[in-house]
């Protein structure tokens, strides 16, 4: 780790050197011992003003993992409760597919679970080469720590050069805390990836709340993790054509779990708004909470379900899973219905692979507008009973 070096045989006076620091971080001790504390910001002040010689800014020493040990890129497939996988797995293994293809190299899906209730010859079809399953009783239910475990077992075996993770919640508890182990990469929420010829992977996502796209490239380490959003990509059209191999792990001999599970509690099943062909959102322009009864009716009609942005979740009037956008989640409908949006940047990276947008807004130059489809120019409150009587 890069640091400030103090050489106490140089020093010929001790009068101000620790005033030298503006953050306070040098300590002059009465034995006449110098040492910077956790104060310091490595500015480089001292090293400039001080004394010549007595501070040294010295570099971190980076030992860079040999990338030839490191080839192909794995995906990690999610279990569900009801024993089958992760829908975000398929768009993974799609773009995964890509990026192997662009580079030569092979696609891994790692499963991590007991008794898979699903045809696993599928994911071949959907780009796999080879899956790797740990199959086990004691893996029946998602424990971060020792899914963590597994997954560094497998890292230490396979030494895959990439590792994509979907961003559910288990997907988010998982990543952090096995890229932390392996002291590696981790960019979070990518909306798109690429790879370069020695298997950098390019990671791009939004940085300081959707107003810049942020590249990010794990140069010095391995594997590179990335999380990515359900429904940011799709998944690619099956070939039936394609085989694989399947591998059955064993467990870990030391496989650790200080956490113990004492019950699982059930909660009620509600539509997610990202598995909806047609959704009805609404945003800033409702006036208030029971007003939103009125769009709920068209979702309905129409036959699918309503979201909101971000504003109205921070007003208590609707649920967090049916917030869309950065903080929220990301849908990818047939048709989205926006009314009352003026569509930030941050609910627009949320939508923008609906196939079609209809905007309802009176301002005619609302950002929505841009990205809608189709832009109706009035009031919610005129438009949208409209809208229902001629529904029917």
């Amino acid at each position: 780790m890069a640091g400030i070096i103090v050489h106490p045989e140089k020093i010929i006076s001790y009068a101000d050197i620790e005033n030298l620091c503006p953050f306070g971080a040098i300590e002059v001790f009465p034995d006449q011992t110098v040492q910077i504390n956790a104060g310091c910001r490595l500015c480089k002040v001292c090293v400039r003003k001080g004394p010549e010689g007595v501070f040294e800014y010295r570099e971190e020493v980076i030992s860079a993992a040999n990338k030839a040990e490191w080839q192909g890129i794995t995906v990690y497939g999610e279990i569900c409760p009801d024993k089958t996988v992760h829908p975000v797995a398929y768009e993974l293994l799609g773009k995964a597919r890509e990026l192997a293809d662009k580079v030569g190299c092979k696609v891994c899906l790692l499963l991590i679970g007991n008794h898979l209730n699903q045809n696993l010859e599928d994911f071949f079809h959907y780009g796999a080469d080879t899956i790797f399953l740990y199959d086990h009783p004691i893996l029946e239910d998602f424990q971060v720590e020792r899914y963590a475990g597994i997954m560094e077992d497998y890292v230490a075996k396979q030494k895959p050069s990439v590792i994509l993770i979907g961003g559910t919640p288990s997907g988010r508890s998982l990543a952090p805390r096995i890229a932390a182990r392996l002291k590696t990469g981790l960019t979070a929420d990518c909306t798109q990836l690429d790879m370069q010829p020695n298997s950098d992977l390019d990671q791009i996502r939004p940085a300081f709340g959707g107003n810049i796209m942020a590249h990010i490239r794990t140069p010095y380490h391995r594997p590179q993790f990335a999380t990515v959003r359900y429904k940011i990509f799709s998944a690619m059209e099956p070939d039936l054509s394609r085989k694989g191999d399947l591998i059955f792990c064993a467990l870990p001999e030391k496989l650790q779990c200080r956490s113990r599970q004492l019950e699982i509690g059930i909660k009620p099943k509600i539509k997610n708004i990202e598995d909806m062909d047609i959704l009805v959102v609404a945003g800033r322009g409702i006036k208030k909470k029971e007003d939103l009864a009125l769009l709920r009716r068209l979702s309905e009609r129409l036959g699918g379900d309503l979201a909101c942005t971000r504003p109205l979740i921070e007003a208590g009037w609707m649920d967090a899973r049916k917030q869309i956008g950065l903080s929220g989640r990301t849908v990818k409908p047939k048709l989205l219905i926006a009314c009352g949006i003026s569509g930030s940047v941050q609910f627009a990276a949320g939508i923008k692979a609906s196939e079609m947008i209809i905007s309802i807004n009176t301002d005619p130059d609302a950002a929505i507008n841009q990205i809608a489809n189709i832009a109706v120019i009035g009031d919610l409150y005129s438009v949208i009973p409209a809208l229902l009587e001629k529904l029917g």
